[in-house]
């Protein structure tokens, strides 16, 4: 007996140990790469995932709303992806200044390529109520939430959906009901109707501005809407706002903003705000108890993970445990969906943000990808979505294999790239500072082109290259028409340190930078290719050569700081910003910022035949 009691304790004690383990669900994932970000800089000092390409969709006006979405609005936020119909769609909402304060409005802008964006259309306007219902006490009009925005149906119909409530709280009593319309293939919509009311209240077709679905004549269009409803794990996004007092919901308890994946051995994984991560192992009938996974460090910003295309899984998030400072955006790897490593930079910048806004976090805030089933865009590609401070939206498209090192030389003349396309360059490209391969200058011969005409951001891209102590750089710059603008050249390391900085500056002096500040060398020419030649040694006390068209200007010049290697070229159409801080109070009133709806003068550059060599 004695044996006997041994040997159980001996097997419970051995089922702890295996279920306790990392992929149950005591700790779904695991985060196992021990780096963490630098607070200090907007890019945390971390690798860059390599060819990620950044273009932003929408960028807010208020002086002129006609060249936007016509309401001058500039509180935008929770964007959601789709693929349908050979084209991109991404829905966010908006409010005129404000997170949470009425009125809101959900909107759809759609792309063939996921470069060029249309305008914004308005899908779910401002709620207006029956006459003879009131707002209820205690709220102020009606908002807009959304924690899902599509659902590609098995019969193919393209379901458009977004969230009622009162401002300004639309969880719980605060909740009116889903909505939905369908999309056409010919950019229409379909009417507007009601797919599930709130559960807190007694909302139904006799209270409520728009009809349910289920007298729609359209039966295709009523049958999708039965599926998605039927779908325990889909609509499992939708919990937070309703929590489904009436039990439509499998989930008992969960977090805030649901995305998920499916593992290789069928488990579901759900992931949320704070950390928060569960398994389900019957597709969404139900998910174990949430728990909170110390490794990823993150805080109210979504956490969006899938399976990629290449057979692995990825998770993007916020890796910072800060509410007011949400950057940069970063991607973590994984080969089971399960341990995670590589933290390595999505998008890495944060622009001024033009409008001050209730809640308007700095950063790219609340990344979204495309939900299993809602489309897989062609290319090897994972494409995901966000807002910048709240204010403008993004797309990001992030080249697989996910990597962070190249090996051997570059040599980048752009001709063999589709015009408009960037590869292995990260680009950073607002709408109005675009980054492409243009056919310049002309014929066969392509170049890339940064130009420039927004007053407070700037256009970027960066090659990466084989790390090394002696490099070799030699490429061509060519500025067009007018010397408008400016542009930044920098060799920098793994960190981002910038122990080479050259600039070509809008007093057509092209520069260096030498003690605390940049220094003349000499005046550059518009429309004429400069050839720029570099030898670095990058080690503590290194140095560097510089040639200019043939004619040596520097010779064993110090580096800027001191580095153990270099991997970067970088190459943007403004200064270095290191602003906001993390001391920066994103709640303190400011005015627009000067202009900030006005294009400025543009400045064009070209960028050709960039070859760099890693002697060692």
């Amino acid at each position: 007996m004695k044996n006997a009691r041994i040997a159980i304790i001996a097997m419970l004690l051995l089922s702890h140990c295996l279920f306790s383990q990392t992929g149950t669900v005591h700790e779904p994932v695991r985060y196992i790469g021990g780096v963490s970000v630098d607070p200090h800089v907007h890019d945390g000092r971390l690798p860059y995932a390599v060819g990620v390409e950044s273009r932003q969709t929408v960028r807010v006006n208020r002086s002129h709303p006609d060249w936007v979405e016509g309401s001058g609005w500039t509180y935008s936020h929770a964007s959601n992806l789709c693929y349908w119909n050979d084209s991109f769609y991404q829905h966010y909402l908006s409010n005129p200044i404000d997170e949470h304060i009425a009125p809101g409005q959900t909107l759809v802008v759609t792309s063939k390529d996921g470069r060029n964006w249309s305008k914004p259309v308005v899908v779910f306007p401002p709620y207006q109520a029956p006459s003879g219902v009131a707002v209820p006490e205690g709220y102020d009009g009606y908002m807009m939430h959304q924690r899902m925005g599509f659902y590609i149906a098995p019969n193919k119909r393209l379901l458009v959906l977004a969230f009622y409530g009162h401002a300004e709280d639309p969880f719980g009593a605060g909740g009116i009901g889903r909505v939905v319309r369908e999309a056409y293939a010919d950019g229409t919509y379909g009417p507007i109707y009601f797919i599930r009311y709130s559960s807190h209240a007694n909302w139904n077709e006799t209270n409520t501005s728009y009809p349910f679905y289920r007298t729609s004549d359209d039966a295709g269009f009523v049958r999708a809407c039965d599926d998605l409803l039927a779908d325990k794990l889909v609509t499992a996004q939708w919990w937070d706002e309703d929590r489904g007092l009436d039990g439509f919901y499998s989930l008992k308890r969960a977090g805030s903003a649901l995305s998920y994946y499916h593992r290789k051995d069928g488990a579901v994984v759900a992931l949320w705000k704070r950390s928060l991560c569960a398994l389900s192992f019957d597709d969404g009938a139900s998910f174990s108890p949430p728990v909170k996974v110390p490794t990823l460090v993150m805080a109210g910003g979504k956490v969006w993970g899938q399976a990629t295309d290449d057979s692995r899984y990825a998770l993007c998030y916020n890796p910072i445990d800060m509410d007011e400072h949400r950057y940069p955006l970063i991607i973590v790897t994984s080969d089971d969906g399960i341990i995670y490593d590589d933290m390595l930079i999505v998008q890495g910048e944060v622009p001024p943000r033009r409008f001050f806004g209730r809640w308007k976090d700095y950063g790219p805030c609340y990344v979204r990808g495309i939900v299993e089933g809602n489309g897989n865009p062609p290319g090897d590609d994972m494409w995901i979505t966000y807002s910048m401070n709240k204010e403008d939206m993004w797309v990001s498209r992030i080249p697989l294999p996910v990597r962070h090192t190249i090996t051997g030389p570059v040599n980048d003349d752009f001709d063999d790239m589709p015009t408009g396309t960037v590869r292995d360059w990260n680009i950073y490209a607002p709408q109005w500072a675009p980054v492409s391969v243009v056919d310049f200058p002309g014929g066969a011969e392509k170049s890339l082109q940064l130009k420039d005409y927004d007053r407070y951001d700037y256009a970027r891209a960066i090659r990466i290259f084989q790390e090394g102590q002696e490099i070799a750089l030699s490429f061509r710059v060519y500025a067009q028409t007018s010397y408008a603008g400016m542009l930044d050249i920098d060799v920098t390391d793994r960190l981002g340190n910038r122990p080479v900085r050259l600039r070509f500056d809008s007093d057509a002096q092209m520069k260096y930078f030498k003690g605390d500040d940049y220094a003349n060398l000499q005046r550059y020419q518009l429309d004429t290719w400069h050839v720029i030649q570099l030898k670095i040694e990058a080690r503590p006390f290194g140095s560097y050569d510089l040639s200019v068209d043939g004619r040596r200007l520097l010779q064993a010049e110090p580096l800027v700081e001191a580095v153990k290697s270099v991997e970067r070229l970088s190459v943007r159409t403004g200064p270095y910003r290191d602003w906001p801080t993390r001391k920066t109070v994103n709640e303190q009133p400011h005015a627009p910022l000067e202009d900030g709806d006005e294009p400025a003068p543009a400045a064009v550059f070209y960028l050709d035949d960039v070859k760099i060599d890693t002697i060692r």
